[in-house]
């Protein structure tokens, strides 16, 4: 690698670096805070919250990587610009295409980072904070058994036990039932057990009344039990056997086997569309750090910056991004569109190469393209 290119490969990496910490810090900071409030909320320890935020971590990087790749891109060939670097080295006869170089082996680096943590990280992640998830829902003393406290451990029900004793009888529990949308149901018990179930545990409520209210006619039935079961297992997130498509791996999807399908709750189209949404996205921001990097190589030097180019290279990815969100729409109707991810790749290092054969050509005119 010739000299130039390793120079600017190295303000590449450290500016890209740079803009990574920052961006991932804030992101991550943002969905922390949404996970203290959910976590602390529902009793877990700081351990636990701490586990989360770093299983959200690779999410993170998938989303922040492309962009830091764009920023630093233009970052870099804006100051190389103003400093007169690059002209010194168009100069010395190096061409737009030539100069592009580094930036495309950058560009490779970034793929190469997000193509590892595409197929292999972030499934993994994603499986385990599954998991994680499944088992604090599943542990519903630290959400239910509460004493003296209105509790709702989901939308539009309400909780209330009065006493929870040693062996773990609860005394005096109150539960209201509104998710139908049609009535509420409220149950009162003098005492309620907790009992294992198939899928998710029973409240056992002993000795009640259960009262249902309809204000469509505006009349309360009731009805007096010795014991009655209710299923709690609503009031969790537990996900039991199903998966969600980005927990799978990039071979099981791109397969789409009938037991897969089945499991995951999804059809064929979602499962090619997360495949290739997999295979395509590395190569987007290989893509966006060459639009900075071509579209500030248009137009003359100015005193005043290149905030025109780096206009024109925002709008640019930006209707990349547009493209890309349109195919994949299509993709999730028909599983045959699901190739056409790379569709957004094609056209962007079209228009990468478009514009560097036009800074070339402005540089040293049309007659300079003679043989």
């Amino acid at each position: 690698m010739a000299r130039f290119d390793r120079y600017v490969l190295s303000q590449l990496l450290v500016v890209f670096g740079f803009f990574s910490l920052v961006l991932i810090g804030v992101q991550w900071v943002n969905q922390a805070v949404s996970l203290f409030d959910t976590l602390v909320g529902d009793g877990q320890t700081l351990g636990v919250f701490l586990e989360f935020t770093a299983l959200t971590l690779p999410n993170v990087i998938r989303v922040v990587l492309p962009v830091s790749a764009f920023v630093a891109a233009v970052y870099v060939t804006n100051r190389l610009a103003t400093e007169s670097e690059l002209v010194v080295m168009q100069a010395t006869g190096l061409s737009a295409r030539r100069l592009a170089r580094p930036v495309l082996l950058f560009g490779l680096i970034v793929a190469v980072f997000l193509t590892v943590l595409m197929h292999w990280l972030m499934p993994a992640s994603r499986a385990q904070l599954a998991e994680r998830r499944a088992d604090i829902a599943e542990n519903i003393t630290a959400r239910m058994l509460t004493e003296g406290d209105f509790l709702h451990p989901a939308r539009d029900v309400t909780l209330y036990i009065r006493n929870i004793t040693e062996a773990g009888a609860m005394e005096e529990v109150f539960l209201s039932d509104a998710r139908s949308g049609s009535g509420r149901t409220d149950y009162s018990a003098a005492q309620a057990v907790l009992v294992p179930g198939d899928e998710a545990p029973k409240l056992v409520m002993i000795d009640g009344l259960a009262q249902l209210f309809d204000p469509a006619d505006r009349r309360l039935a009731t009805l007096r039990f010795d014991d009655l079961t209710y299923d709690v297992g609503a009031l969790i997130s537990g996900r039991g056997d199903r998966v969600d498509t980005r927990e799978l791996g990039t071979a099981t999807l791109l397969r789409a086997a009938p037991e897969d399908l089945d499991r995951a709750g999804a059809d064929r189209a979602e499962f090619h569309h997360e495949a290739w949404a997999r295979l395509a996205h590395p190569f987007l921001a290989m893509a966006g750090a060459l639009i900075g990097f071509a579209t500030l190589r248009l137009g003359a030097f100015s005193r005043f910056g290149l905030w025109r180019q780096i206009t024109g290279a925002a709008v640019l990815l930006v209707s990349v991004q547009l493209l890309n969100n349109a195919l994949a729409g299509l993709a999730l109707r028909d599983a045959a569109f699901a190739p056409l991810a790379f569709l957004p790749v094609l056209a962007a290092m079209g228009a990468c190469a478009a514009m560097l054969w036009l800074a070339d050509r402005a540089r040293h005119g049309p007659a300079a393209e003679a043989p």
